[in-house]
């Protein structure tokens, strides 16, 4: 008996641990075999958490969250989805951090949210997701365009090929490019059309997507030896040629076609830059990233050349590991910018120091660890995560002062002032004493 109920408590606690709601809230837990029943296959509106019952963030969240699903009953459904529990789900809506919320008003085209963390942030922007789609359907809005030729209620932004324009637009660019080659009555392709529209959107400025009707243009479609429908090709970026073309073997969810894209873009994507910050515009360069990642390396009296660019090259290292994230990466050195420091709450820990900001949450993270390759990583790999101590940043628009860069040498002690004393008489400075 008393093993049954160890067993008991053992199962209890594992429940409470690996799910953040339980049925007296007003979340609904949602599943990878009740997701498409209960929310892309209803006519309500839903608040969709995806979430990691590890992740601090998560749990910070989860009060608001509740409090917001009480005050949207009846109006907008709220759940949430473990995960670790269903990476079927989270995969289709290429989840990566947590907590991530979106908001199924169109169930094809769900929008994330990226509000405060808060219930009352989270009710307006469902409120407002809900007048939209009454406003949508009273104007008798919303047909999604194809890339098979059927007309579009909205801007467009997968590009039309042809024989005539393919090697100019797609092999002559340097941009990189998935092609779909299709057939007009191709079921599966109209299926895919609305999925490319939302995908090619979302890519805009990335990745490039477009479409070529194989049964008019047979030229490119017999080079690239297109037999079915739909084919997508992927051309990388940069000079192509037939070796480098690639078959796409993703899913067909605009989601699949996005997560696959941007791996693809990422693997293309140099190593970023390590930029020293001399004024606003290297600043805003790197808060328009998804992260910026400040560094404040000591003093040049302090740390000699030698001694700073092996700080750099650690960064430089780092940024190659993690150029896939697409973060930004600046340094710094100590003193240098005295309203920055402040605003990241740097200075308390000595240098080097590291501050990673998310500016449009204006939220910031400080490294409390040793400033090493290692250190560096574990600390980075966590905030991608959505683990560590995070801070509302104290001013959203330091003033970052235009300073000259570093010319790459050691620093040199300002000369000493000679005094010339040989006129000075001790008699004198006696007197004056």
């Amino acid at each position: 008996m008393k093993s049954f109920f160890k067993f008991l408590v053992f199962t209890l606690t594992a429940v409470a641990v690996n799910c953040m709601y339980d049925s007296s809230d007003e979340v609904v837990e949602l599943t990878d075999s009740n997701f498409d029943s209960r929310v892309t296959h209803s006519d309500s509106i839903w608040v969709v958490e995806f979430y990691a019952p590890w992740c601090g963030h998560c749990k910070s969240l989860a009060p608001e969250y509740k409090k917001a699903a009480k005050a949207l009953k009846g109006t907008v459904k709220v759940g949430a989805v473990n995960c670790d529990d269903n990476k079927s789900s989270c995969g289709q809506y290429g989840i990566r951090g947590f907590p991530t919320i979106k908001i199924f008003g169109s169930k094809k085209t769900p929008v994330d949210y990226n509000g405060a963390r808060n219930a009352l942030g989270i009710i307006d922007s469902a409120l407002a997701e809900a007048k939209t789609k009454a406003k949508d359907i009273l104007s008798g809005g919303g047909s999604s365009s194809s890339s098979s030729g059927s007309k579009s209620s909205g801007k467009n932004e997968v590009v039309e090929l042809t024989d005539a324009n393919f090697d100019k637009l797609v092999l002559e660019s340097d941009d990189v490019w998935l092609v779909e080659f299709f057939a007009p009555w191709c079921g599966h392709c109209k299926n895919l059309a609305p999925h490319w529209e939302k995908a090619a959107a979302e890519l805009k400025g990335k990745v490039k997507l477009g479409a070529l009707d194989a049964t008019v243009h047979t030229t490119k479609a017999s080079q690239y030896g297109i037999q079915g429908y739909p084919t997508i090709k992927f051309f990388p970026g940069g000079k192509k040629d037939r070796h480098s073309v690639q078959d796409y073997d993703g899913g067909r969810t605009s989601s699949d076609i996005v997560t696959w894209a941007l791996d693809k873009y990422a693997d293309s994507v140099p190593a970023p830059e390590i930029k020293e910050l001399v004024g606003q515009t290297t600043y805003k360069e790197c808060i328009e990233k998804p992260l910026c990642i400040f560094s404040f390396l000591p003093h040049i009296l302090d740390c000699d050349s030698t001694c700073r660019n092996t700080y750099i090259k650690i960064l430089q290292d780092l940024g190659d590991k993690y150029k896939q994230k697409l973060w930004g990466w600046v340094w710094m050195e100590a003193g240098a910018q005295t309203e920055l420091e402040s605003s990241l709450d740097i200075g308390g820990f000595g240098y080097p120091a590291m501050a990673v900001l998310n500016h449009k949450k204006a939220m910031y993270s400080v490294l409390k660890g040793s400033f090493t390759y290692e250190g560096i990583s574990a600390y980075l790999r966590d905030i991608s995560f959505g683990r560590g101590q995070t801070s509302q940043m104290k001013s959203t628009v330091p003033k970052i002062e235009e300073i000259s860069g570093w010319d790459g040498k050691d620093g040199v002690l300002p000369e000493e002032e000679d005094i010339d004393l040989s006129d000075v008489e001790l008699d004198d400075i006696k007197d004056e004493l």
